[in-house]
């Protein structure tokens, strides 16, 4: 037997769409309160070294959090190809301002006080509250769009074509079911920041911190409950009408995809899915009461619970596609037909059993170092050293 043959090529597939969940999952657990550090950062601080005090909480983790997203990026240009070729290409215009704004924040980082100047300081950090605020809407509008399908098909020889023109394509993003899951998105990783804070700063900070995250928090929920109202009311469905083929080539072409009423008919199909939005509903509530109750670490730990819900609420509810097609819905990608071969997915398999672990043993070890509030003290004595 050929060493890849071990575990078939269905099972590999549906290995590699959980694992590319848990990819993302894992930025968003991560580098998410960073953003939302930076996007409440000139709310939460009122003058300078209040701020220092809200930068220097993920200031020596930020770095260390993108490798989430680099990891995610990695994962669908690998493992999910034509994923990659058809999102990057249709969305790159969407894709550019999320790196611009991901560029923007590390230089935000370094150079923000390095001069004296409060002008100077000011504006670095409004970019900072842009290098959070705006990746985090734009992520939320993506998954808007990937839920209602994106306007393109593909040709004979699985070439992707998106209808319009280029600008169109970056303002067809910009429709009001996929604003409203942005707003979600971004009131999510506001909490989450906010719960970060309050965990790791003290006095006036944490204060505000967890009266904005209270805030949020109640707007996340109600926001999560109307985009399952909307999803189930007015956005169609896609369902799979031929025979499912889970080990065949991938060709999106071959399978036969039809429109549905509503994408909630997974929860009859598979109703053990229902928890993923309880565990959204769930942890984001006991997140709100711990903001509310004064709890640190264990807000922190409800507000991660939550946003895993709400992702795998996504994730779960879609299966088995991956990317619908608005335009022809026979090019849509799904799991079994998107991915890379029997070969590749396998390996890839064996690098990541060997190489999460030691990610996952070090960023503990990191934050186990780091563990401990900055207070304003630290900021003072060590003005020249820290951000």
């Amino acid at each position: 037997m050929i060493l890849h043959e071990l575990i078939s090529y269905d099972v590999l597939r549906v290995i590699w769409w959980a694992l590319l969940g848990v990819l993302l999952i894992g930025f968003a657990l991560t580098d998410g309160f960073d953003m939302g550090v930076g996007a409440l950062l000139p709310f939460v601080g009122k003058n300078d070294t209040e701020r220092r005090m809200a930068i220097n909480t993920v200031g020596p983790v930020w770095e260390g959090n993108q490798v989430w997203f680099i990891l995610g990026g990695g994962a669908i240009f690998a493992a999910w190809p034509p994923l990659y070729a058809v999102s990057f290409s249709g969305f790159y215009l969407a894709m550019f301002v999320v790196l611009a704004a991901f560029i923007v924040r590390p230089v935000a980082f370094k150079y923000r006080s390095k001069r004296e100047s409060q002008t100077w300081r000011n504006a670095w950090d409004w970019a900072l509250f842009a290098g959070g605020a705006v990746p985090a809407l734009i992520f939320g509008v993506a998954v808007g769009n990937v839920l209602q399908g994106a306007p393109f098909h593909l040709t004979e020889t699985l070439y992707p074509m998106y209808d319009g023109a280029f600008y169109s394509k970056f303002l067809g993003l910009l429709n009001p079911f996929a604003l409203l899951v942005g707003v979600v998105s971004l009131a999510m990783l506001l909490t989450h920041g906010a719960a970060w804070l309050v965990l790791k700063s003290e006095g006036n900070v944490a204060r505000r911190a967890r009266n904005i995250g209270f805030v949020t928090g109640l707007i996340t929920m109600v926001g999560f409950a109307l985009s399952g109202v909307w999803l189930a009311m007015g956005i169609e469905g896609y369902a799979l009408a031929s025979e499912v083929v889970s080990n065949g080539p991938s060709n999106p072409l071959h399978s036969e995809v039809v429109r549905t009423d509503s994408w909630l008919s997974a929860y009859s199909e598979r109703p053990w899915i229902i928890i993923a939005p309880i565990f959204g509903f769930l942890g984001t509530a006991l997140a709100v009461r711990g903001l509310r109750a004064g709890s640190e670490v264990g807000t922190l730990l409800w507000s991660k619970l939550g946003i895993f819900g709400m992702i795998s609420t996504v994730g779960l509810t879609m299966f088995p596609f991956i990317l619908p097609s608005t335009v022809d819905p026979n090019s849509s990608l799904t799991v079994w037909d998107s991915s890379s071969s029997h070969l590749t997915l396998f390996i890839m398999l064996i690098v990541t059993l060997i190489f999460m672990p030691l990610i996952l043993a070090y960023t503990s070890w990191v934050y186990k170092v780091l563990w401990g509030k900055v207070t304003e003290a630290d900021v003072t004595a060590n003005s020249d050293t820290v951000y």
